[in-house]
């Protein structure tokens, strides 16, 4: 699978672990050169509070467009130390 935005790849890997229709990659998987710290926070009741990346490719900019679960809630351990996408981000395979 390849996550893709501004025709970059951000992330590619064969072990992606779907959870809520949503692919998960490896952490290492990430593209790092691509990705900046983000402050914004969001909770899940099951999976606990997710930590965000921005995406900085080409001059454009996307907050907050990956997400990642530092410490995952019990039950939720499939999607330690690996991150998903959305604001635009593509999942394809």
């Amino acid at each position: 699978m390849k996550a893709l935005w501004n025709d970059v790849v951000i992330a590619e890997s064969s072990d992606t672990v779907v959870v809520e229709g949503n692919h998960y990659f490896p952490m290492a998987s990430l593209t790092r050169e691509y990705v900046q710290e983000s402050t914004h926070h969001t909770t899940c009741g099951w999976k606990g509070k997710a930590s965000y990346y921005s995406l900085r490719v080409n001059g454009s900019e996307n907050p907050d467009a990956v997400w990642y679960y530092p410490t995952p809630m019990k039950g939720a351990e499939a999607v330690a130390d690996r991150v998903a996408f959305w604001k635009g981000v593509k999942v394809v395979p």
